[in-house]
């Protein structure tokens, strides 16, 4: 790493980060993909969140499962995938360790599969698991237990249960109370969040007059969303900082004036996802601007800045 990015590195959960960047699940597959693109290197972001991994492999939903929206894009790619023993077998031993660590993206349809994936990666060597208890575009499980904090509690508990590896738990926007929800998660087990996931949302054809989207919704991502994101983060973050409890912010970063937001409302670490489909260099650039702010400002590191927001 570069003089220039030096205060970046960081510690999220315990696990010690290069930079506070993290890619997000579904937008680097299974951590390979952006590395066949010139100039683009893991060793410039903290960790990468691998593809959302069921218990079985899953073909997923029906095309058309992207369009580009205004400031944003609608996905419903609906978990395709291998099924977790397949990535723990064949993909994991494939991955460069040295460079970033890599957090494993966790989806299931009962309790009960939550925790048996989760001691399936309890077995291996990612570095943490990220809980999805808010996936928007699929019609079984995902959302129900996102957007009910006892249901929600009980997949960190059953997870929690079975592995000792650091637990994030993925945050749904589309529910009434997500301080309370993260409460009850910190209770149950969760060692850090990752706020938000995507909004609902659709895009429709006015010729056919049917959904754009096969799956007639998806998760709405990108600039679109990002002040709804910002006031999530905050929220969180009030319930988090009593217990030391880490965030990452996600939602529409594209800039280094855009991560800075999210640091100083609260979180630790901040996603990087929509942002790499228009730049997939541009977590360089995001880092040096953010190394570039802290020197300004007079501070050490992005942990000094965490949280420093001051309301009117």
């Amino acid at each position: 790493m570069s003089n220039l990015q030096t205060n970046l590195q960081s510690e999220f959960c315990g696990i010690p980060f290069n930079t506070p960047l993290v890619l997000l699940s579904g937008c680097v597959g299974f951590g390979e993909e952006y590395t066949r693109v010139k100039g683009f290197s893991n060793k410039d972001v903290g960790a990468v969140c691998l593809k959302g991994t069921t218990l079985e492999p899953r073909l997923g939903n029906k095309p058309h499962r992207v369009y580009e929206t205004p400031s944003g894009m609608l996905n419903a790619i609906g978990l395709q995938n291998p099924g977790s023993q397949h990535v723990v077998n064949e993909i994991l031993p494939a991955l460069d360790f040295t460079e970033t660590r890599f957090i494993a993206n966790l989806s299931g349809n009962t309790v009960e599969e939550y925790a048996e994936i989760a001691r399936i990666f309890d077995d291996s060597p990612i570095d943490a698991m990220e809980i999805n208890i808010s996936c928007p575009n699929v019609k079984e499980g995902g959302m129900a237990f996102g957007n009910d904090p006892d249901m929600s509690a009980r997949v960190v508990a059953a997870c929690r249960a079975v592995t000792k590896k650091p637990i994030i738990t993925k945050l749904s926007p589309n529910q009434t109370d997500i301080a309370e929800n993260a409460r009850r998660c910190i209770e149950a087990g969760t060692d850090g969040f990752a706020v938000i996931n995507t909004l609902m949302g659709m895009a429709v054809d006015i010729q056919k007059r049917q959904p754009i989207i096969g799956n007639n919704q998806g998760g709405l991502s990108g600039p679109a969303i990002k002040p709804i994101a910002l006031l999530k983060v905050h929220q969180v973050y009030q319930v988090c900082k009593e217990h030391n409890i880490p965030i990452i912010g996600q939602g529409g970063i594209l800039t280094a004036e855009d991560a800075l937001e999210f640091i100083i409302a609260g979180a630790s670490a901040v996603g990087i996802g929509t942002a790499l489909f228009y730049d997939p260099l541009v977590c360089a650039k995001i880092n040096a601007g953010i190394s570039e702010y802290l020197k300004q400002h007079n501070f050490n590191n992005v942990a000094d800045l965490v949280g420093t927001l001051q309301l009117n």
